[in-house]
């Protein structure tokens, strides 16, 4: 969508901070011993206590309420009887709508003990969506927001998952702008425009650059032994820096 009026910004800081909020509840709950389904229950509560939708269950129909991936997996993990192990490469997506508006993140973060290696990935792409968010502002190529991942991805040494991208949000979970790539597409012309919103989610990984769907329909997972991070914020686009609305 494109703000048409304070009221529509208002609305979505609204949302925005519910699931920037639920997001880092949740992570911060995130236990050895349980399973992710008692993790989802925790982010249903929140959204429940916040007036608020789980926007894959409405758009969807996505079976749980938020979206919780481990190791392997890289997105869109379906919350069930799973059971989070110490040295996990956790994700968990929040997207959420009230009052017609909708805002989208994602966090990856390690269950202890960590690594060398998982610490780096998640350093490099937590940098890699703070660079694109300096990129953003009206007026650029949409295209430079997948050069900024790319160029932090490639100076440290990992992969970038091709298939997975960033999107329009406001109105509805996805919107156009659609396929907001993690990596510089050249072809792609489009300009970013003062007000749009957008979500804008680098995915990092240490082996794979696709993921394939599971059996479960789902669950979008890289060859074996892959580790991926994610961090995703939902924005306004502005002549200058963007509005981040799921920053806390």
């Amino acid at each position: 969508m494109t703000i048409e009026s304070e009221q529509d910004l208002e609305h979505l800081k609204v949302i925005g901070r519910i699931v920037a909020t639920t997001l880092k509840t949740m992570m911060t709950a995130t236990e050895p011993g349980m399973t992710t389904s008692e993790l989802d229950l925790i982010g249903k509560q929140l959204l429940n206590n916040y007036g608020a939708n789980s926007a894959p269950k409405v758009t969807y129909n996505f079976p749980g309420y938020t979206c919780i991936s481990i190791n392997e997996e890289a997105a869109h993990g379906i919350p069930g009887e799973k059971v989070i192990q110490p040295g996990d490469v956790v994700n968990i997506d929040v997207s959420a709508e009230k009052n017609g508006y909708f805002a989208d993140t994602g966090g990856s973060f390690v269950v202890p003990p960590s690594s060398a290696l998982k610490d780096r990935l998640l350093h490099a792409t937590k940098l890699a969506l703070d660079e694109a968010c300096l990129y953003a502002s009206a007026g650029k190529p949409i295209n430079g927001i997948g050069k900024s991942i790319q160029l932090v991805a490639k100076q440290k040494g990992f992969k970038i998952i091709k298939n997975l991208c960033g999107h329009g949000v406001g109105k509805s979970l996805h919107e156009d702008p659609k396929e907001i790539h993690g990596f510089y597409l050249r072809e792609d012309m489009r300009l970013l425009k003062e007000g749009m919103v957008i979500a804008v989610e680098p995915f990092l990984s240490t082996k794979s650059q696709f993921v394939s769907e599971a059996d479960d329909g789902w669950t979008l997972t890289g060859e074996a032994g892959n580790l991926s991070a994610q961090f995703e914020h939902s924005m306004v686009i502005t002549k200058g820096k963007p509005i981040l609305l799921t920053a806390i």
